[in-house]
């Protein structure tokens, strides 16, 4: 359904004055595919390329150098219309947070309308009753149509942007930490939420979120990124033993659980910059496996049993937390 090939992202940094020459390499050589009923979980840190990779995916951002393919057709080589109607009409999104996402001094009404009127979806009628189907989808009653952001709670207006996100009947969602400005107590509502939709819909999903056992739960597959680069794409249910790169298992391993005690993997060493990444792989200054050929060179992606991962000196399938820790130590 959608493809991204060596996409590159690259900014002028806000930092360092008017003449700074200094650049924020936010995406580099991201090549995704995301599959039609798929959902896929996108992790890792702070800064590391997944909002940019969410905008980019659905049209908000231009890549610098790559191509983005929406069923066979190159976004950025379309016109602007073209692009709008295509991208507009086939993806919706579901922002951080709902209190920024949602435009406080229209009604709900109004909110969900919008898109509808955009892309002249029915007449006023068929509208008004899309309106009130939407808000049905989502849980909310019909008097929620009358009300001002400000009158929802924090849950209820994410359910609002998730039924202005469905709103002209999308093939592909992305999410971009749809749950992070809620509290704990909501976020399993719009997470079973999601999934019922997912479910009856047909939708697929791009699912981004620091809550990796969530990723893990909502996802068929999950896509670990670090410093801007996409450096493995694992199967589900085969995280995290099955993990191969050494960041997603240090990841995970500082993740806790209901059951498992949690022993993280430690990671010293300098944390890289995202306007001067280092040299080869970009994890190798806090990888405990890296040598010589790591600083030389970017590892070409290998593909195992379902994984694709970039890594000169990969993690045995199986290996135990501790026993990468004992091998840190």
């Amino acid at each position: 359904m959608l493809e991204l090939k060596d996409v590159h992202v690259v900014h002028k940094a806000r930092s360092g004055g008017v003449f700074s020459r200094d650049r924020v390499h936010a995406l580099t050589a991201a090549d995704l595919v995301v599959a039609p009923g798929e959902t896929v979980g996108v992790v890792g840190e702070s800064g590391c390329g997944k909002s940019t990779l969410a905008k980019v995916l659905v049209g908000l951002q231009r890549p610098t150098s790559g191509t983005v393919s929406f069923r066979g057709r190159d976004l950025w080589t379309l016109k602007e219309r073209e692009r709008r109607e295509l991208i507009g009409s086939s993806v919706g999104m579901i922002f951080q947070d709902p209190s920024t996402a949602l435009n406080r001094r229209l009604p709900v009404r109004q909110v969900l309308r919008d898109p509808l009127n955009v892309h002249n979806r029915g007449t006023a009628a068929q509208r008004e009753a899309r309106v009130r189907e939407l808000l049905e989808l989502v849980g909310l009653p019909a008097s929620a149509a009358d009300a001002l952001p400000s009158q929802l709670s924090g849950g209820q207006r994410q359910r609002v942007a998730v039924a202005r996100a469905l709103a002209l009947e999308p093939e592909l969602v992305v999410a971009d930490e749809p749950t992070s400005a809620l509290d704990v107590s909501v976020r399993a509502q719009i997470l079973n939420l999601l999934l019922d939709l997912k479910s009856r819909l047909g939708l697929a999903v791009v699912f981004i979120s620091h809550d990796i056992q969530t990723v893990r739960r909502m996802s068929d597959r999950v896509v670990t990124m670090y410093l801007g680069r996409i450096v493995e794409q694992t199967p589900a249910q085969s995280v995290p033993l099955g993990a191969r790169h050494p960041y997603t298992r240090a990841l995970f391993s500082a993740t806790p659980g209901l059951i498992s005690p949690i022993n993280p993997i430690p990671l010293v060493g300098v944390v890289p910059s995202a306007t001067k990444p280092p040299s080869g792989c970009p994890f190798r200054t806090r990888c405990w496996r890296a040598d010589d050929i790591c600083a030389a060179e970017w590892p070409l992606a290998r593909a195992e049993a379902g994984h694709l991962f970039h890594c000169h000196h990969p993690v045995a399938a199986g290996a135990t937390d501790l026993e990468l820790i004992q091998e840190r130590v």
